[in-house]
């Protein structure tokens, strides 16, 4: 009836959110007589399920997209029972590139989620603290110096290197997420300006090619790329989950998590290793794309209404974010092919845009 009542519940409702501000909802099923145990949110799960339901619509839509081969032929080439036209068309031009799109996006929405887990920060992602653009100079420095057939395992070198010059930067004193962003974007600055270096000195054609690769594009992928980064994808999110219960139980504190017997210290370092792996294996396949790491966890946060890392949700938004957006790229009447990461640097524009507004409004 009156205020003050009011004020006391949302008082008492602040504390006990403070004392226990990881979730603990949802089911627990219990494997292999009791050894593992995996606790499971029915919304989450279920927006996770929505999710990945709307990604393979996307990607089906890009399969039969203008309507050069029929849905009825899309699916004779996918099971082997179509025409040799069909089967080039689907299989080797279309289907690399969606199925790429959803693993790239996958690999970039749980990178951005662990990352913003880690530094307790919404902008703590592999674009914004600079762990893409360590990627990006392992792999130009392989393109325009190396075997191209190496650019893989440039990226992930760049960005590991860059991972270990920014953690020795952040842990500097105590652990504090908005340092390790401070460290991430001085160190991003200067590899970006170590990128146009490279691109400056290199040949005029490789440089166009480098160029392009760093704006972020799917449309040089091909079909033996699939199966190494969705089987690196599989093991990195592997990892990943028993690593996310451990992560989330850091907000309680370093020292409430030391008591539960979790090394805040060696977590964070896995956690940041597999994240960096993650935006190694997205950057190696696409080039450096922006904005869909920022911007999957926070949606997908959204729409569970969930706590805590949500790392399944953000995966599967960001297969849908960067197939929605490469299917947009490719049907937009432009002069030219139209590479990825434009589409997902104006989205993820508009989308701050929206975040800025609807904050001076509340």
């Amino acid at each position: 009836m009156s205020a003050v009542p009011r004020t006391r519940s949302r008082a008492r409702a602040r504390t006990e959110k403070a004392a226990h501000p990881v979730s603990v909802r949802g089911r627990t099923l219990r494997l292999a007589s009791g050894r593992f145990s995996l606790r499971v949110r029915p919304r989450p799960l279920a927006i996770t399920l929505l999710l990945t339901l709307l990604a393979a619509g996307s990607g089906a839509l890009a399969l039969t997209r203008d309507g050069l081969v029929p849905p009825a032929e899309v699916l004779g080439a996918l099971f082997g029972a179509g025409s040799e036209q069909a089967a080039f068309v689907v299989l080797e031009l279309r289907l690399p590139r969606v199925a790429l799109g959803l693993v790239v996006g996958a690999a970039l929405g749980a990178a951005g989620a662990l990352f913003q887990q880690l530094s307790r920060n919404p902008l703590g992602s592999p674009d914004i603290v600079g762990f893409n653009s360590g990627a990006a100079t392992g792999a130009l420095l392989v393109l325009l110096h190396g075997d191209p057939a190496y650019v893989a395992a440039g990226a992930a070198g760049g960005g590991l290197a860059t991972a270990v010059i920014v953690q020795l930067l952040a842990r500097r004193g105590s652990f504090r997420g908005n340092r390790l962003i401070l460290a991430g974007i001085a160190v991003g600055s200067l590899l970006t300006s170590v990128n146009s270096y490279l691109l400056t000195r290199a040949a005029l054609d490789h440089a166009q090619s480098a160029q392009l690769w760093l704006i972020g594009s799917l449309g040089s992928t091909e079909r033996d790329q699939i199966l190494p980064a969705l089987l690196a994808l599989a093991a990195l999110l592997l990892l990943a989950l028993p690593l996310v219960r451990r992560l989330d139980l850091l907000e309680m504190g370093d020292e409430a998590a030391g008591g539960l017997g979790i090394d805040a210290g060696r977590t964070r370092v896995l956690v940041l290793l597999v994240a960096v792996g993650l935006s190694a294996v997205a950057v190696s396949v696409a080039g450096p794309i922006v904005f869909v790491a920022l911007c999957a966890p926070q949606l997908a946060r959204r729409l569970s209404r969930g706590t805590g890392t949500g790392l399944l949700p953000a995966a599967a938004m960001g297969a849908l974010l960067l197939s929605a957006s490469d299917l947009l790229a490719v049907t937009l009447p432009t002069a030219g092919p139209l590479p990825v990461g434009v589409v997902t640097g104006a989205l993820g524009g508009v989308y701050l845009a929206w975040l800025l507004g609807r904050r001076q409004r509340g």
